[in-house]
């Protein structure tokens, strides 16, 4: 919602184009990285894990750069991408928490709320996200649906602008192209996470008590999950604006910060009055606390990585889970240039070292899915033996054959 916003007046009406053309390629590395992480996945106490250090350790044999990356994902996720997210709901919400000290309440009030998620572990972070998150993206696409159809005259309008200001001569010139292809590659990266290695650690939790019964049923999965984030909800947070036709350059603060909260709730406001500002408020809260559980979530599994029995050891998790909420607290204060800088950065690293190695294995992804074809073929609900592709050593599917 926010990286979208931000994107079209860092880059222009343009940046939407690339945003799409990323979810695209995405939806191929999304694939390949989810079903690795399915095929080198271990069985867990409550359930199977892994991720990108996994199948790196496993894969191409490689603990230390498995290690390298489980780092990377640690500060991206918990510190990074948590940062961000806390600031962003901060900014929200603050416009309706008057005072100078606004961002230390609301920071720690969510510091608090998500505290008491991530302390009841994986099983209750999926039992709010998993009722939360269907709910709100779908009243968040109608929201959009109703804003294109107010203005279905200009629709064609906007993909006409979307598509010249991607290509078009001035932009090259002027420099608006690069902004256009930076901002929107890097939040259509943030929004579907595709190729930096962050879903493949979701995707590996799934298992037979799912109906994963192949690898390749949860790299569909995550395909899916591509197009949901990219070319549905950050389709619908840019028609909802572009649509509005509101100038981008008045939300540019005097030292050049982008004010994204300011520009989507405007654009709301056009069209639903006052009531527009609260229900985009409510939205991105809710988006933003699952994404900070989540992102937790997502942490927790590495930190298993480099301390094995890092769960069964009480006083070190509780220290980690609550240094995890300080950190959303920290998060509330930063400035919009720090968050998203810091989080940028961070995704670049953990992506140098996924993509490589997703293209050094990607054949073995692409056997499993020859595999999956050929018992679709056969009127099979495909189950999947390591052997058959000429894989050993992969401890979930050996101990379920």
């Amino acid at each position: 919602v926010v990286g979208v916003t931000g994107a079209i007046i860092a880059g222009g009406a343009g940046a939407v184009f690339w945003m799409w053309l990323i979810a695209i390629i995405g939806s191929a590395s999304a694939f390949i990285e989810s079903t690795l992480a399915q095929i080198y996945k271990k069985k867990g106490e409550h359930g199977s894990y892994g991720g990108p250090a996994y199948y790196i350790k496993q894969g191409l044999g490689s603990p230390l750069l498995g290690g390298a990356f489980a780092v990377a994902l640690i500060l991206t996720y918990m510190g990074g991408f948590n940062a961000l997210a806390s600031f962003n709901m901060t900014d929200f919400i603050k416009v309706y928490v008057p005072g100078e000290r606004s961002s230390l309440y609301i920071g720690a009030i969510v510091a608090v709320l998500a505290g008491i998620v991530i302390l009841g572990g994986g099983k209750r972070i999926s039992q709010v996200t998993e009722v939360l998150v269907p709910i709100m993206a779908g009243i968040y696409i109608l929201a959009a649906v109703i804003i294109v159809l107010l203005h279905i005259q200009t629709l064609p309008l906007v993909f006409v602008r979307i598509f010249r200001e991607a290509f078009s001569a001035k932009s090259v010139f002027g420099g608006l192209l690069g902004a256009a292809m930076m901002n929107g590659i890097k939040r259509g990266l943030y929004s579907n996470e595709a190729g930096i290695g962050s879903a493949p650690n979701a995707a590996a939790s799934a298992d037979a008590s799912a109906g994963v019964s192949h690898p390749v049923k949860q790299g569909l999965v995550q395909m899916l999950s591509v197009f949901i984030d990219t070319i549905l909800i950050c389709s619908s947070t840019a028609f909802m604006i572009l649509c509005t036709n509101l100038d981008a350059s008045a939300y540019v603060d005097a030292a050049g910060n982008t004010m994204n909260a300011a520009y989507i709730q405007d654009s709301l406001v056009a069209n639903f009055g006052p009531a527009g500002s609260v229900f985009i408020t409510v939205a991105l809260t809710l988006f933003a606390f699952t994404t900070l559980v989540g992102n937790y979530f997502y942490a927790e599994m590495n930190i298993s990585y480099l301390y094995p029995k890092a769960t069964k050891n009480k006083p070190f998790m509780l220290f980690y889970r609550l240094l995890a909420a300080v950190i959303i607290f920290m998060g509330a204060q930063f400035s919009a240039g720090l968050a998203w800088d810091l989080a940028d950065v961070l995704m670049g690293i953990m992506a140098l070292i996924n993509v490589p190695s997703c293209l050094i294995m990607g054949k073995t992804a692409c056997k499993a899915l020859a595999d999956y074809r050929k018992q679709k073929s056969e009127g099979k609900n495909p189950v999947f033996h390591a052997a058959d592709i000429g894989l050993s050593g992969t401890d979930y599917w050996i101990e379920t054959e």
